[in-house]
């Protein structure tokens, strides 16, 4: 490729990315596109002030990206924090289940751990002791 159809291209790249950048800027900062213009007989000062421009841009998208980052970091971690809180009580109800239940119940309970079968009869062995549970929890209702 020679040089002069380079330039060509070069001159024809920039205009582009001239035209795209004002209206890109434009729709950012809430113009019209024809009051944002670009003088060609300044320009080297129109690409400076096209420079600061698109500079000033992508700061303003960096804060907006940074605040609904740290939003969505706040978010998680309260997420993260009742998902802690429900681990916590799930295991203190797990324990408790373990301790009421009797030992040829863990033991059933194990073996279709092992061999990866739904617990199907004893749900029905376990649930009298929930209910008991959960009644002698709730005291005397009225």
């Amino acid at each position: 490729m020679n040089s002069q159809c380079y330039s060509v291209a070069m001159d024809l790249g920039v205009c582009q990315l001239r035209n795209f950048s004002i209206s890109f800027l434009s729709s950012l900062l809430g113009t019209e596109t024809s009051s944002v213009r670009l003088d060609n007989s300044s320009s080297g000062a129109s690409v400076v002030a096209i420079d600061n421009k698109i500079e000033q841009a992508m700061d303003l998208v960096k804060s907006h990206l940074m605040y609904a980052v740290r939003e969505e970091v706040e978010v998680l971690k309260e997420q993260i924090k009742e998902l802690i809180e429900r681990n916590s009580q799930l295991e203190q109800e797990n324990n408790l289940l373990k301790n009421l239940a009797s030992p040829e119940q863990m033991a059933q309970f194990q073996a279709q751990v092992q061999t990866g079968s739904p617990p199907s009869s004893t749900l029905g062995a376990q649930q009298p002791a929930v209910t008991q549970l959960s009644t002698q929890n709730s005291g005397p209702s009225a």
